[in-house]
């Protein structure tokens, strides 16, 4: 049965931010609010995790998760950006955009793209998600709340709750957040490939 965590959406009280980062540190997966939509998300290493999220969005291995950063420089350690891909992403964070680039050593395998050996990486511009990740320490291991055979992400807290009550440990609840996810941008050629049109603006890359 999972935790449900009502919290303030501009000013969310520490301790139930702390209470949720323990949990996660323990291994918990939680859904939690973003700057598009409702997010799947578990510490950066948990395997049962991964196969959590696998097996509740039924994702094959092919799958790009995403690693929800604070700022910049936490996004910089996980992957490899050159100059003008970094000055591209600079002007576009925070926001609702996920970023595909080369991993880097940072980058657990079994997160990373089988043959591109990439990952997707965002910073998000939402206050409880802001405080949750400086909470943490380090990025949230991520993917959107899309389940399988519907069009659109569960944007209530408490339908989350009731619909995934069995396979989830905590509901983070602030609000309704909106229903597209991010866009995603693929940088891994060098190039900007505009792979899903989502809340963020895609005109500036194309």
């Amino acid at each position: 049965m999972a935790k449900y965590f009502d919290v303030h959406p501009d000013n969310p009280q520490a301790r139930t931010i702390n209470q949720v980062a323990d949990l996660i540190r323990a291994d918990a997966l939680v859904a939690y609010p973003t700057d598009s939509c409702y997010a799947l998300g578990c510490r950066l290493g948990s395997r049962d995790g991964i196969d959590r999220i696998r097996a509740i969005r039924r994702l094959d291995d092919r799958h790009h998760f995403t690693l929800v950063c604070q700022d910049f420089a936490q996004l910089g350690q996980f992957v490899r950006i050159d100059n003008d891909v970094f000055r591209a992403i600079k002007a576009s964070t925070p926001g609702s955009y996920t970023f595909i680039l080369p991993a880097t050593r940072e980058v657990p395998r079994m997160l990373q793209h089988p043959k591109k050996k990439t990952v997707g990486v965002r910073i998000p511009d939402h206050v409880v998600t802001q405080a949750l990740l400086t909470e943490l320490g380090e990025p949230l291991l991520s993917s959107t709340l899309l389940l399988p055979d519907e069009e659109e992400p569960l944007t209530q807290g408490w339908e989350i709750k009731d619909r995934l009550d069995h396979v989830l440990d905590a509901v983070v609840d602030s609000g309704e957040c909106g229903t597209e996810p991010t866009t995603v941008i693929d940088f891994s050629s060098g190039e900007a490939e505009i792979v899903r049109v989502g809340a963020g603006d895609p005109t500036r890359f194309e």
